[in-house]
């Protein structure tokens, strides 16, 4: 009498984070981007060129430079952040690693948090390397403390990370998710207050800026560039930038796709 064969099936993955699953999943990935030296040069280097190129552009009027050179220390990691990650995950999509590492017991949280903890510690080099040229090499006259601009270049570039993350799931190609980058990042590019204070702008434009992310980091690095100690405001911009960067990452985990289109 024969016995009934047994068909053993992957586990399913859990719905709540694991500490070791999301540190193996940030391992890879680190282990991955070493490999990739021309993308790790993007994501350190390039944040820095543009401050240099910048710097010298206003050659002849460095007070320019001191007024908007801290705000674009946290927009250019921002950007930068966004491309890679979200390039990053669709090129892991395509090549179908999402569809195997899913077959395993890996969640949504897991895969989400493995990928924000390694661009995160990508994101505190890059920081700490902008903020270190802009403050010691180029000269940037800022009257609040260092720590403090620099906490505020980390925290837009782990916010940049996690809108990567976040687009990602509705891109289907690595083309798509480039272009991804014109309708999140430049509307807020223009309406958080680099070019003109939002006060000045039309109260349409003024209420959409108040609901965009990256407005809070420019006013965060103002409040730096201006006062010598923390302030109120300061505490609530960074709160504001942390708060978003957060809810983006689960609303990336929500929406991530287990298979590929």
């Amino acid at each position: 009498m024969s016995t009934p064969r047994t068909t053993t099936r992957p586990s399913a993955p859990t719905s709540t984070l694991n500490a070791s699953r999301t540190l193996a999943t940030a391992a890879r990935v680190l282990r991955q981007l070493r490999h990739d030296p021309r993308t790790i040069a993007l994501m350190l280097l390039v944040p820095c060129l543009m401050l240099l190129l910048l710097r010298y552009v206003f050659d002849g009027s460095p007070r320019v430079f001191d007024n908007i050179g801290a705000s674009l220390l946290g927009i250019f990691p921002l950007i930068t952040m966004f491309l890679v990650t979200s390039i990053t995950t669709l090129r892991e999509r395509a090549s179908g690693t999402l569809e195997r590492l899913f077959a395993m017991p890996l969640g949504k949280g897991d895969l989400i948090a493995g990928y924000a903890l390694a661009f995160g510690a990508i994101a505190i080099v890059q920081s700490a390397l902008a903020t270190g040229l802009a403050l010691w090499f180029l000269g940037l006259d800022v009257v609040g403390s260092p720590w403090l601009l620099l906490l505020v270049a980390l925290l837009d570039a782990l916010l940049g990370t996690a809108l990567g993350l976040f687009v990602s799931a509705f891109a289907a190609s690595e083309f798509q998710a480039v272009q991804f980058m014109p309708a999140v990042i430049f509307p807020q590019l223009l309406l958080c207050g680099l070019f003109t204070a939002r006060d000045n702008m039309h109260p349409v434009l003024k209420g959409i800026s108040d609901v965009l992310p990256m407005s809070y980091a420019v006013d965060g690095m103002n409040e730096v560039l201006m006062h010598t100690d923390m302030t109120a405001a300061f505490v609530r911009d960074v709160l504001i930038v942390a708060g978003c960067g957060l809810l983006v990452l689960v609303l990336g985990a929500a929406t991530l796709r287990r298979r590929t289109a």
